[in-house]
């Protein structure tokens, strides 16, 4: 007789993740590759990491010499933004689902909300460009491709201050006012980073002085790490939610 077979579970799920276990591992991919791609390249390929084009004396390499200029860094940067990539899409997802379902009566919310997944995504595109496009080898796609990522990161990051503060979020639980307090210091931190950056970069080009790439190099490490800190706040957002791959009802089967 034909045996029908059973679910892995009685509730028929077949597979079960805890989101705080997706979080954690989503950040994990870039900030392991980010690690490696610097300290090796310090290591063991620090003139060609750390050259200017003045010639001027450097420390630390920049992201784009550290992640694009040599092997193995090249190949494990890429290796873990593609592995992290997907999930980050499915973030994106959920967390456009969360703000559709946050009441709200202001008439601008449901476009705020669009903008702010549109942002989201823009930014993992981005990323992926300047990552499998590096500046070696097109350095003007890998430019702009940075622009629109930072661009796209920051419009995303204060986005979600601002659809937090309207849904009063930060009043809700513990949990949730940690998060809130979080997002909105790390980007302004993540901001402030950025414009001292960006001045640091435009004096090194305009004087060549001594070290001041290499400031600027430390202070591109900081938008990172603070940009991965940022997307670690889902930790308290959904830190009771699952990732759950279940067999349909036998009413609802496609």
């Amino acid at each position: 007789m034909f045996q029908v077979p059973m679910p892995l579970d009685r509730d028929g799920t077949l597979f079960r993740l805890r989101f705080t276990t997706l979080a954690v591992g989503t950040v994990c991919c870039p900030l392991f590759g980010f690690l490696f791609c610097v300290i090796w390249s310090l290591f063991f390929h620090f003139d060609e990491a750390t050259a200017t084009h003045c010639g001027v004396p450097n420390y630390l390499p920049s992201i784009s010499a550290a992640i694009g200029g040599a092997t193995p860094e090249r190949y494990m940067w890429r290796f873990c933004i593609g592995v992290h990539s997907a999930p980050r899409f499915l973030v994106a997802v959920v967390y456009w689902n969360h703000y559709r379902s946050c009441h709200c009566p202001r008439p601008g919310y449901p476009r705020l909300c669009k903008a702010a997944f549109a942002l989201n995504l823009l930014e993992n595109v981005a990323l992926l460009l300047l990552t499998y496009v590096s500046s070696s080898e097109n350095y003007l796609i890998h430019e702009n491709a940075f622009i629109l990522f930072i661009a796209a990161a920051l419009g995303h990051m204060f986005l979600t201050c601002v659809l937090w503060r309207m849904t009063k979020k930060h009043t809700v639980s513990p949990e949730e006012r940690k998060s809130y307090k979080w997002k909105l210091w790390l980007f302004l931190f993540n901001l402030l980073a950025f414009s001292v950056a960006v001045a640091f970069y435009f004096r090194h080009n305009w004087y060549c002085e001594p070290g001041v790439y290499t400031v600027f190099a430390l202070l591109e490490y900081l938008v990172v790490l603070s940009n991965m800190a940022f997307h670690m706040t889902a930790w308290w957002d959904f830190g009771n939610k699952e990732l759950v791959v279940s067999a349909q009802p036998e009413d609802k089967r496609f």
